[in-house]
């Protein structure tokens, strides 16, 4: 999942608008925003364009971004399954 704030915080450090963001990496600014929004995933080739375009750097930033264990309001708990103990 992709953490929204995070890639929020380095959409507003570029200076970018999100419709110049979308068109850079093939999308419409309503895909483009799906996609931040976790309603969709985001591609292999998008996420490189997305690290190369904002500057995000490191594996670690990478992966803090675009592969987010959880998001807020995200449940920890599924329903119908029991907890290990």
């Amino acid at each position: 999942m992709t953490d929204t704030a995070k890639l929020q915080e380095y959409i507003d450090k570029s200076g970018y608008k999100q419709v110049f963001i979308a068109e850079k990496i093939g999308l419409t600014s309503y895909g483009f925003a799906r996609k931040r929004d976790n309603l969709g995933e985001f591609k292999p080739s998008e996420i490189d364009g997305l690290c190369e375009l904002l500057h995000i750097d490191t594996l670690e930033e990478r992966f803090a971004v675009f592969f987010a264990k959880k998001v807020e309001n995200e449940s920890t708990a599924s329903e119908g399954v029991e907890n290990e103990p």
